[in-house]
């Protein structure tokens, strides 16, 4: 059985996911020996429209992205979504909270009428197609992403925590980042991360989305403790967990 064929495509982003799997370092080559790349925008110039693996980063936000994208799923056998933009449409989402008329104002001027600035609501690639895998995060952390493709690769289902972060605060012992009268995400965002925010001393910002369950209660609990309302809570959310469109 030969090698798995992989692409890597991106969308709307800053590409700062691809660099991450470059920031592997001497794992990449590793990673690399183990499949056969065979479209990277970023790192090669060859093109191929046959792929076992398709891994996308970025969010989806004009029309013809969406074409490419369920072009790229009819493809694929597996699809995997990486980086926080690709996972749930990230901080590119922020411009679902505004008109697009006066987004496109905003950005471009006079020139935001040009046919190739055409932009739509932001998109996570789930809203889209259907995703298998999905490596959290803004950046994607690199060991996490090779953790699901050798997976993968070994016929094994990767399993991703479904649990906060604040349980890998308490395993660091790092102290609460509430009790510095921060609003941190941590009680409702998905862990995986090593929790590394607050153990830099900033508070979570929600990039690795939200747990399946949330405590909602607790987290409710946690804000009435520090004498806080549920829409500050919401107010830190909105970064990474805009609506999906504008609602009027």
């Amino acid at each position: 059985m030969g090698k798995a064929r992989v692409a890597i495509f991106d969308f709307a982003c800053c590409e700062g996911c691809q660099l991450q799997i470059v920031n592997l370092e001497e794992h990449i080559l590793d990673l690399i020996g183990a499949v056969d790349v065979v479209e990277w925008r970023e790192a090669m110039s060859e093109q191929s429209t046959e792929y076992d693996i398709a891994i996308i980063e970025g969010s989806i936000t004009r029309p013809q992205d969406r074409a490419k994208l369920e072009t790229i799923r009819s493809r694929a056998k597996v699809l995997i979504a990486m980086g926080a933009c690709a996972t749930m449409g990230g901080i590119n989402k922020l411009k679902n909270n505004f008109d697009l008329d006066e987004v496109r104002n905003c950005v471009y001027g006079g020139d935001g009428t040009m046919e190739h600035l055409d932009t739509e609501f932001t998109q996570a690639v789930d809203e889209v197609v259907t995703v298998d895998y999905k490596v959290h995060g803004c950046p994607m952390n690199g060991e996490e992403f090779t953790y699901i493709v050798r997976s993968l690769l070994m016929g094994k289902e990767p399993v991703i925590p479904d649990y906060p972060v604040c349980v890998e605060c308490k395993m660091k012992e790092n102290v609460c980042r509430w009790e510095h009268d921060e609003i941190c995400l941590g009680p409702i965002t998905r862990a995986g991360c090593g929790a590394t925010c607050p153990s830099a001393s900033h508070r979570c910002f929600g990039c690795r989305g939200y747990v399946d369950n949330p405590n909602i209660e607790a987290a409710k609990d946690v804000m009435q403790k520090h004498g806080l309302t549920d829409d500050q809570l919401k107010s830190k959310m909105v970064l990474f967990s805009s609506k999906q469109e504008k609602t009027l």
